[in-house]
C-alpha cells in the first residue's frame, strides 16, 4: 500500500519518499550525505514517525531514553504541514507558538518552562518561500500538542504537480518477492 521513491542528487545526497498508494500522501521523508570519507552518512529523518536507536541493537538493556520524553515528529496533510509532540501533559494555556522570521524558524515555549523547541520549515526553506505567523496554528489533546502551518499555494501547485509525475513512474519491481535462484 506504499510507493517509494528514492532520489539521488548531483551533490552527493540522497532522499527516500514514501507515499500512500490510495490517497497519493506523504508518509515518510528521509535524507542522506555522504560522510567525510565518502560513505553514506546515516538518515535524517525530516517526514515520519522517528525510528529507535535501539531497533536491530545487541543490548537495548544498556542506557536508553525515557519513554515518557517528549517525542517530537512531522505528520504532514494534503493541505499542510504538521508537527506532533507526543508526552506533554501541560494545558493548551501554557503554550505559545511564534515565527521566527530571522532565523527562518518556528518556536515553542511554555510560561512554566518545562519545553522549549526550535524547528524550522524545510520545505519552505527549498522553495525560498518567507515564514508567516498566520498560517500557524496548535490544538492539544491526549497529552500530544499538534502544530498546523498552511501550505502556500506555490508548495501545493509544486506538489500537485510531482503526484502527476509520480503516476507516470512505472515501478522498478513490484514487490512480488519472487526470487529466481537456480
Amino acid at each position: 500500500g506504499k510507493r517509494k521513491i528514492h532520489y539521488l542528487f548531483e551533490d552527493g545526497k540522497e532522499m527516500a519518499e514514501e507515499y500512500d498508494m490510495k490517497t497519493g500522501q506523504l508518509v515518510s521523508r528521509k535524507w542522506r550525505e555522504k560522510n567525510t570519507l565518502g560513505g553514506s552518512g546515516k538518515w535524517q529523518i525530516e517526514v515520519g514517525e522517528p525510528t529507535s536507536p535501539f531497533l536491530g541493537a545487541l543490548e537495548p538493556e544498556l542506557i536508553k531514553e525515557s519513554s515518557s520524553n517528549p517525542v517530537f515528529m512531522r505528520k504532514d496533510t494534503l493541505t499542510s504541514f504538521q508537527w506532533r509532540i507526543r508526552n506533554l501533559p501541560y494545558p493548551q494555556e501554557v503554550y505559545s507558538i511564534s515565527v521566527e522570521k530571522e532565523q527562518r524558524c518556528c518556536v515553542i515555549r511554555t510560561t512554566n518552562k518545562k519545553y522549549y523547541k526550535k524547528f524550522p520549515i524545510p520545505d519552505l526553506d527549498r522553495y525560498q518561500l518567507p515564514l508567516d505567523a498566520a498560517a500557524l496554528s496548535f490544538t492539544h489533546a491526549n497529552n500530544t500538542l499538534i502544530i498546523t502551518y498552511q501550505k502556500p499555494k506555490e508548495i501545493l501547485a509544486a506538489e500537485e504537480q510531482l503526484q502527476k509525475e509520480l503516476k507516470k513512474i512505472k515501478a522498478a519491481n513490484n514487490g512480488d518477492g519472487d526470487c529466481k535462484t537456480q
